[in-house]
């Protein structure tokens, strides 16, 4: 429990300083720990640096302004997230959503890298921290006005031999799980990161034939490859059409039964 509870204070401390000048020693002594035991935490949970995930959560902050706001500076953006030039920032956006910023106006924007949470059941218990473990509040705030809508939930076949390959690599199959959805989203549907390689669709349709054209489709670019360090790679989904049971929405419900969907599409 205290390797929860300081993980849960030092992204929280994160998340309340993504704008100014952090480094991972400034958050070991705001969460009273030393550096390196922050920095194994993080690797053991997060598998990733502290300093990468800060750059991780601040490019997703970034990405949100510059899709959601066509007007707004590229440059300012850049030295609001602490990148004092645009080629810094240019390189930092694009290790992340593998395109550059001004490619990335007017794109649907899916938060790749959610903010890392502890969820609490109804019981009071905590659950263990994993890497899945993430907000969600979006769309569960988003879903009470859509209650009787289907979800479309995905997952990665066989992500761990891609890792394998490299992190990187890894990383880039997230990133076309998650495009792969988007292409194929209608105007109102809406793609959400739920775990590690889980993502859901919240479609704006109460109509199952429409979720399973979805899936359908998804299901159909199985094979396609990602290419990493001069390597095609074959990226291949699982996906389920899904709506939620349960007469009493509930944030921590509606996050297991995602979950269990994305389970039974693999049975």
């Amino acid at each position: 429990m205290k390797n929860i509870d300081l993980l849960v204070s030092s992204l929280e401390y994160i998340e309340a300083h993504l704008n100014e000048d952090m480094k991972t020693a400034d958050i070991a002594q705001a969460c009273h720990c030393s550096k390196s035991t922050l920095e194994k935490l993080f690797q053991n949970v997060n598998k990733i640096s502290v300093h990468g995930y800060i750059i991780r959560r601040r490019m997703m902050l970034a990405g949100r302004r510059i899709a959601t706001e066509p007007n707004e500076s590229i440059l300012k953006i850049a030295v609001e997230y602490g990148y004092g030039s645009h080629e810094a920032f240019t390189r930092a956006f694009k290790d992340v959503w593998n395109c550059n910023p001004s490619e990335f106006r007017g794109k649907k924007f899916t938060e790749l890298y959610p903010r890392a949470i502890r969820l609490v059941n109804v019981e009071g218990d905590d659950y263990i921290m994993r890497r899945k473990h993430v907000d969600i509040s979006e769309l569960y705030d988003l879903f009470k006005e859509r209650k009787d809508c289907y979800f479309v939930c995905c997952d990665i076949k066989s992500l761990v031999p891609i890792n394998e390959i490299a992190h990187k690599a890894g990383d880039l199959a997230i990133l076309e799980t998650m495009n792969r959805m988007n292409n194929v989203a209608g105007e109102e549907d809406m793609v959400f990161r739920i775990g590690g390689d889980e993502f859901c669709m919240l479609t704006g349709s109460t109509s199952l034939e429409y979720a399973e054209g979805i899936v359908k489709e998804i299901l159909s670019h199985n094979g396609e490859t990602i290419k990493y360090d001069g390597q095609d790679i074959p990226l291949n989904l699982y996906a389920i059409a899904t709506k939620f049971s349960g007469e009493q929405l509930k944030y921590d419900k509606l996050f297991r039964e995602l979950h269990d969907a994305i389970k039974v599409s693999k049975e």
